[in-house]
């Protein structure tokens, strides 16, 4: 095999769980190969260096070998390389800054007590930040 369509292999090292989306973030410009935007139907090559934006993530991955069937996820690491920095990575590990309460679906509004809990708990969290300055 000499090439192979970017979406069919973006799908089949298991970036993205169809093709259809491989396809359509070919066309939205998150997909680069070696450096240039590429459409669906670009052949991608061994040696190549893919570039997919995820937010808040800009993954790289280089072509070892070409595939065009979807690959159990044990076996990717032998036909793609991660070359994604560090630093990229890192960015999943932070912690937001937004406070979310969940709650279960269908629960409703909150009730008095518990939006009292929500006040307080972000009373705290506006005097704390407010010290920190």
């Amino acid at each position: 095999m000499d090439a192979v369509r970017i979406d069919k292999w973006l799908w089949a090292m298991r970036i993205f769980k169809t093709r259809s989306d491989a396809a359509d973030a070919c066309r939205n410009n998150k997909v680069l190969v070696n450096d240039a935007y590429t459409k669906p139907s670009r052949d991608v090559r061994e040696g190549d260096v893919v570039t997919v934006k995820k937010m808040p993530v800009v993954y790289s991955y280089r072509v070892l070998e070409l595939v065009s069937n979807r690959l159990p996820a044990k076996d990717v690491p032998a036909h793609c390389e991660n070359i994604t920095p560090q630093s990229e990575l890192d960015k999943l590990n932070i912690p937001r800054q937004t406070v979310f309460v969940s709650r279960d679906r269908g629960t409703g509004r909150p009730t008095k007590k518990e939006r009292r809990e929500i006040d307080t708990l972000m009373d705290d969290l506006y005097d704390a930040d407010e010290t920190d300055l």
